[in-house]
């Protein structure tokens, strides 16, 4: 699945991290934004056999969408903004 920005394309550019490589995102995106927007298309498998995932709710009450950030620890990608050269993994 890739995702096409329709909006906000004026907003600063900022780079970050995703499992070591390097990706683009927006100032003001969330880390599920970005990592979406960027090309790929999920943030972990699911446990139960039937696939990647890619968040549920989108308000960060469902806990699907965690990943890991240096310095923060396990957060919601889709309430957590990006922020430049920040160092995510999948969890």
């Amino acid at each position: 699945m890739t995702l096409q920005r329709l909006v906000d394309q004026d907003r600063a550019e900022i780079r970050f991290r995703l499992d070591g490589r390097e990706l683009a995102a927006r100032q003001g995106d969330t880390l599920l934004t970005a990592i979406l927007a960027a090309g790929e298309g999920w943030l972990r498998e699911s446990e139960f056999g039937d696939g990647p995932r890619a968040g549920f709710c989108l308000m960060g009450a469902c806990q699907d969408c965690w990943v890991s950030v240096e310095g923060l620890g396990r957060v919601c990608a889709c309430t957590t903004l990006v922020a430049a050269g920040m160092e995510v993994r999948r969890s």
